[in-house]
């Protein structure tokens, strides 16, 4: 890996774009300490240390955000937004026919569906932007600090906020389609990795500076290293569906006749699984929030859905995982139109009749890899919450799903930028 970014810093076109892809990420980390207009700065600041670190829904739109959300900077919303209106886009796809005629449409239908994504991130931000101010203001954001973090009242300043913070968002989103388009790698997942990646090392130093810090510290960085080997297996492998092509005579040229295979991912659903049984379990936590602290029912979700030390929360995040594992995989892969579009090439998987029959067994074998695979997720998503439970460690949010997108982020940009390197290489060979 690092031969291969070595030879890309000499090639310079492809120089150009790492550096050019390395300023935007620094841009954006700059964006993340820029306070919001209005925002007072030191007591944020005060209150922050006062609260510490949070691992539930907060905590994690924080750490997407890279810190940013604590701070209310320009950039507190980070990449939520477009990761949901993204999302809602690919849901809306099943609901509504036009999105899908789109989605079948190429390019134009793409760049059709890009747009809409825009627009809901741009809504999202505004009534997301709205809800964190209006939580900041009235201590709900911060609770137990005495320090006014808004200490404004009038209404001028309440819009001008969400108008920053909109905007923040929208040159967030900015940034991750110039990433893609002029640098290496997807803009919005490289923006995701700078922003969890910058949150590891105050993360691993809180841990070497406590109780007994050494050998947490070296339990946990063990884990990591498990977790990490596991996580580069599990991507990396592959069903590979052979597909053989029938010869066509047109005219007096002969087409097809070559042998290719579908590959079909252990874990098609990537981290989607774990950010909506994440957003699920925070649902309790927010009804909680409207009820006294003190009372029974309150104190009941606080201690069993809410903690993730709690037995019943770990099984409900399985079962979700699982579940919604198989239900993003079966909005995103759909067998009948793969096997349509085989047919019409004059593709067909040997000893399966072309048409229904492939469609039915390529069903019959994405049902069965999402077995594991959704399990693969359950134990990555779980085992770092057994560690830490164990351990007594708090504060780092959602661990197994930080390393899942690290790696699989790095995983991805080392192959662009080895498929690009090669490409040069041939090109150099054939003149």
């Amino acid at each position: 890996m690092l031969s291969a970014f070595a030879r890309a810093f000499r090639t310079p076109d492809l120089r150009l774009k790492l550096l050019f892809t390395l300023g935007l990420m620094a841009i954006f980390r700059l964006g993340s300490f820029v306070p919001t207009p209005g925002v007072h700065y030191g007591n944020v600041q005060k209150c922050v240390g006062q609260m510490g670190d949070t691992d539930d829904l907060l905590g994690l739109v924080n750490l997407f955000s890279g810190g940013a959300l604590l701070q209310l900077s320009v950039f507190a919303l980070g990449i939520m937004p477009y990761i949901t209106a993204s999302i809602m886009v690919q849901l809306l796809r099943v609901v509504i026919p036009k999105f899908e005629e789109l989605h079948k449409e190429g390019q134009a239908g793409t760049a059709k569906l890009t747009q809409y994504t825009r627009y809901i991130t741009v809504v999202l931000a505004v009534l997301q932007s709205t809800t964190i101010i209006t939580m900041a203001r009235s201590g709900a954001f911060f609770p137990g600090c005495p320090h006014p973090v808004i200490p404004g009242d009038g209404v001028m300043p309440l819009v001008i906020m969400v108008i920053s913070m909109t905007a923040g968002t929208s040159v967030i989103m900015w940034l991750g389609e110039q990433i893609t388009e002029r640098g290496v790698g997807n803009g919005m997942s490289l923006l995701i990795f700078t922003s969890i990646a910058a949150s590891f090392p105050g993360a691993l130093w809180s841990i070497a500076v406590g109780d007994d810090g050494v050998t947490k510290f070296l339990i946990v960085l063990g884990m990591s290293i498990i977790v990490i080997a596991l996580i580069v297996f599990v991507e990396q492998s592959q069903r590979r569906i052979p597909v053989q092509y029938a010869k066509r005579m047109v005219g007096r040229r002969t087409y097809g006749g070559s042998s290719t295979y579908i590959p079909l991912k252990l874990n098609m659903a990537g981290v989607i699984p774990v950010i909506f049984a994440s957003s699920m379990l925070a649902v309790p936590m927010l009804f909680s929030q409207f009820g006294e602290q003190d009372s029974g029912w309150v104190q009941w979700i606080n201690e069993h859905l809410v903690s993730q030390e709690a037995p019943l929360h770990m099984a409900l995040f399985a079962v979700m995982l699982i579940f919604f594992t198989y239900f993003y995989v079966a909005i995103t892969f759909n067998p009948e139109e793969v096997a349509e579009n085989m047919k019409s090439y004059g593709g067909f998987v040997p000893g399966v009749r072309a048409g229904r029959p492939t469609a039915e067994h390529l069903d019959y074998v994405i049902t069965r890899i999402t077995a594991p695979g959704s399990l693969y997720l359950a134990f990555v998503a779980l085992l770092p919450m057994f560690i830490f439970a164990w351990l007594n460690i708090t504060g780092i949010p959602f661990g197994g799903a930080s390393l899942l997108i690290v790696v699989g982020v790095g995983l991805d940009t080392v192959k662009q930028i080895q498929s690009q390197l090669e490409q040069r290489h041939y090109e150099g060979f054939l003149k």
